[in-house]
């Protein structure tokens, strides 16, 4: 019996490096980019409640959609569950409500204004602010609740 000496040297395929060289790859890899939105998108979800007028009201809850935002800073007027009531953060009296709104509408661009109201506070205190915004000149007003509230058409509450 005898023993047989294979040669390897012809036919087979080589491996290691000649074996296709490297082509650059055309796609563009995404993942950093998607982890700086997360890390923006992030940043501005923490920073977003912060920038609201920081008056204590609790508002009355509705189905109703955001409405969309300007390039200029809303104005905000906002009647505490106390009764008074506040351009921004500055306290004004009643009698003098009108007079400062026509100050503020004289340097403003646009005549909306967003109305926050307690909702504990009455029906006809609402609308006595309100008739005192269209006379100082502000005749887009936004009232401005919280979301979540009853839909009232039988689906939920």
């Amino acid at each position: 019996m005898g023993a047989a000496v294979q040669n390897t040297s012809g036919g087979g395929r080589r491996r290691g490096r000649n074996r296709r060289r490297a082509q650059p790859m055309a796609e563009i890899n995404v993942t950093p980019f998607v982890d700086v939105m997360l890390v923006l998108l992030i940043i501005f979800m923490v920073a977003a409640p912060l920038l609201t007028v920081g008056v204590p009201v609790e508002l009355p809850k509705t189905a109703a959609g955001a409405l969309s935002s300007e390039s200029e800073e809303p104005l905000t007027v906002t009647i505490t569950a106390e009764g008074r009531v506040q351009i921004q953060t500055t306290e004004v009296a009643r009698g003098e409500l009108v007079s400062k709104l026509r100050a503020v509408a004289a340097e403003r661009t646009t005549d909306r204004v967003f109305l926050r109201a307690d909702g504990a506070i009455s029906y006809a205190t609402v609308m006595q602010v309100m008739g005192a915004l269209n006379a100082g000149g502000f005749s887009n007003v936004g009232l401005v609740t919280d979301t979540g509230g009853p839909t009232l058409d039988g689906e939920g509450e």
